[in-house]
């Protein structure tokens, strides 16, 4: 037997930083986010060979062993061993499983796109197919969070999770005690095109900054930090005022409100920002960009700029000549999805 499954990977398009404890337990936070169509792959084949194998093709790392109750966290491919340890301990009585499991995704880790929590949503969803798990989309995305960010103890926010899950555009809340409503937005289709046509996803390469990011956004808001917290209330305000651009079809004013969203990110930790992705933000500028900001946490990863459709290859031709690369998307309206073979 065969299953396999895939998520899409999502742009933050606005509050992103406000979907982080504690500021979305103290505040509420909100983000508007859209899946496009890069994705991460999940392949589970039920085997007789009595093992259970872990295989991320795009790390080109593996593991295996006999099958265990729990595996421990020790590095090598912990997400994959954390989803499998929660769905042994919450769905199999710790009876354990033998199988081969791999996985790839379109964008590589650290690109500010949700990839890591865009994986564990793909295994959780493969697992759902086949062992017909009663977990609906807020059960899968809050599951997925549980898993990535307590049991495997990575840092970050709830957004990414909900997006690959739900798929589309959405416009999410967070409040305390992990309470999240996903709104999906009906955007007309040739909003949609306009964007897509509107919109350049730049690679800079790899982030290695975003845990620590993180770690330093938290500790600023706990600290009760004022800086941090009147960025980051910025950050929340602007989210609804992009929303409101969005389904309105309002480019120009989408891409002004994005240009107060990514200085008021900037203020939020010291590392979002350096110089090369200054230099990067300001050769799309001076080439003819409207606004542009990282997508994710921030200190590398994806970008994406505004620009004139008129003017839009004269950026990215701008863009290339830097050593990154610029990635052709679509909008995709679907979540997750799993199917057995």
């Amino acid at each position: 037997m065969i299953i396999r499954s895939k998520a899409p990977l999502r742009l933050g398009l606005a509050g992103g930083g406000t979907d982080v404890s504690p500021y979305c337990d103290l505040f509420g936070g909100c983000v508007l986010n859209a899946t496009i169509d890069l994705y991460a792959y999940c392949t589970i084949e039920v085997l007789d060979d009595g093992n259970l194998t872990f295989v991320a093709a795009d790390l080109n790392e593996e593991f295996t062993t006999v099958p265990l109750p729990e595996l421990e966290l020790d590095g090598r491919l912990s997400l994959h061993k954390g989803v499998y340890n929660r769905i042994v301990k919450q769905f199999r009585q710790d009876e354990p499983l033998s199988f081969r499991m791999t996985t790839y995704s379109d964008a590589p880790a650290g690109s500010g796109l949700g990839s890591s929590s865009t994986m564990a949503v793909a295994m959780l969803k493969a697992y759902v197919e086949w062992l017909n798990l009663p977990l609906g989309e807020y059960e899968i995305a809050q599951l997925a969070y549980d898993i990535e960010r307590i049991d495997v103890g990575w840092g970050g926010g709830k957004q990414d999770q909900y997006a690959a899950t739900f798929g589309g555009f959405n416009f999410i809340e967070f409040y305390e005690n992990n309470r999240v409503i996903v709104n999906p937005l009906r955007i007309k289709n040739w909003i949609i095109s306009e964007l897509e046509s509107s919109m350049i996803l730049y690679y800079t390469g790899a982030s290695r900054e975003s845990a620590k990011i993180i770690d330093e956004q938290v500790r600023n808001t706990r600290s009760n930090k004022q800086s941090t917290l009147k960025a980051t209330h910025t950050l929340k305000a602007e989210a609804y005022a992009i929303k409101e651009c969005i389904l309105k079809g309002e480019i120009n004013k989408f891409a002004e409100h994005l240009g107060k969203s990514w200085s008021a990110k900037k203020k939020m930790a010291t590392s979002i920002t350096n110089e090369r992705i200054d230099f990067i933000y300001d050769t799309a500028m001076n080439a003819g960009a409207l606004a542009g900001k990282v997508s994710g946490a921030g200190g590398g990863g994806f970008m994406m700029f505004i620009v004139d459709p008129v003017k839009r290859i004269q950026v990215v031709h701008r863009l290339n000549e830097l050593g990154g690369k610029v990635f052709q998307f679509h909008f995709t309206k679907s979540g997750t999805q799993g199917w057995r073979v």
